[in-house]
């Protein structure tokens, strides 16, 4: 990838992708006197003596902070702060058109994990939520584990719980449309990452009928002596069949592949899988598994392309997710408000399921709305809510 400021691509980003505008029209002393010197006194005064206020009477209530160290953006790895900037610019305008929400992108140059949570606390009385972004794993768990223990409004790792939201929904409607149901699925997953672990984590609490995760070295199982705390756990709470050896392995007779990294399968490992297929090849901008082998052996294929059918973009969750954390004045994002989110997500192309459309396009009007209304219901059954 080169820079070519002719390109359509560089020109679209020329000056960035974000404004602030006001939402008052300053245009005599008056207006100015409330917007700012003296009336703004009187509101500052209030939201000083009681902060639930802010919630109404200034933008915190639906702003989120897109927070990232750009250690691992997109495809692209440790691009730093600077690279990862017109992501979260991008990041913050999916928020605005999808689900009408402000978002402010916030890039830090810091890696640590105690740098990164406590950078992240001293600025949060800025924000009703905060949304995490491409910053690499295991250092992604700690700071998320962290920070939903110290602040009291919602925090979301996009790459982990966006992703994981989306895979459930649409794994659940390809199930349905194989006529199967999660319970009769053994998943292989490609990816030990944020991605991977999360992804695993849902299908599981989803009742999945079984998942093995291979990363780099193999699969992901107890009796191997290199795993970091997180993929230990993984280890313990996954493939029952007892699987070892490679994703290859793994493979064998399963009934869905799930790519959430940038390793190459090969056609003869697919070909091994079992009948009616699943594959869920997710890697950009090359999935996995090629789109025209994969349909050579699936019944059922996705990808994170949008050239494609069935593109698995955080898109659908994340603004809906958010929006309804907002709408309940939520103060955590619980596990079931993500259940719930898969289960609208998937309902929403209920009686329009075919192999080629197993989730929404990011641009049908329903997602959002749908999502985020389950979310906020969720919350209130939780006890989480505060509306």
């Amino acid at each position: 990838m080169g820079f070519d400021p002719a390109s359509t691509v560089f020109q679209v980003h020329q000056g960035g992708k974000l404004v602030v505008r006001s939402t008052l029209a300053l245009r005599d002393r008056d207006a100015l006197s409330l917007a700012y010197t003296p009336g703004v006194a009187e509101v500052s005064s209030a939201v000083g003596g009681d902060e639930a206020l802010a919630r109404d009477y200034t933008w915190r209530g639906r702003l989120v902070a897109v927070v990232s160290d750009g250690t691992a953006v997109l495809g692209l790895g440790n691009i730093g702060p600077a690279g990862a900037l017109p992501v979260m610019e991008g990041k913050a305008a999916l928020f605005s058109e999808f689900a009408g929400l402000n978002s402010v992108p916030i890039v830090l140059s810091c890696t640590d994990v105690d740098e990164i949570v406590e950078t992240v606390v001293r600025i949060a009385p800025s924000f009703g939520g905060i949304n995490l972004e491409d910053i690499s794993a295991p250092r992604c768990f700690e700071i998320e584990a962290r920070l939903r223990e110290r602040l009291s409004i919602p925090v979301f790792h996009d790459d982990q719980h966006g992703t994981a939201i989306v895979v459930l929904a649409a794994l659940r409607n390809a199930a349905r449309v194989t006529g199967r149901s999660l319970g009769d699925l053994r998943v292989a997953v490609s990816g030990a990452g944020a991605a991977g672990v999360a992804c695993s984590k849902i299908l599981l609490a989803a009742g999945i009928g079984d998942i093995a995760v291979a990363d780099s070295k193999g699969i992901v199982h107890t009796g191997r002596s290199d795993l970091n705390p997180v993929k230990a756990e993984l280890a313990a709470i996954t493939n029952r069949a007892g699987y070892i050896g490679s994703l290859a392995d793994a493979l064998v007779h399963a009934d869905v592949f799930l790519g959430l990294s940038a390793g190459r399968v090969e056609e003869d490992a697919v070909a091994k899988m079992a009948p009616n297929a699943i594959i869920f090849a997710l890697a950009n901008p090359t999935p996995e598994v090629d789109p025209a082998i994969a349909h050579r052996y699936a019944a059922v294929v996705a990808t994170g392309r949008s050239d494609y059918p069935n593109q698995i973009n955080n898109v659908l969750a994340f603004p809906g997710v958010f929006a309804g954390a907002f709408d309940a004045g939520a103060t955590a994002i619980t596990e079931n408000m993500k259940l719930a989110a898969a289960r609208a997500l998937g309902d929403v192309v209920a009686d329009e399921l075919a192999p080629e459309c197993i989730v929404p396009t990011p641009f049908d009007p329903r997602v959002a709305p749908a999502v985020a209304s389950a979310v906020a219901a969720q919350a209130r059954l939780d006890g989480v809510a505060t509306l």
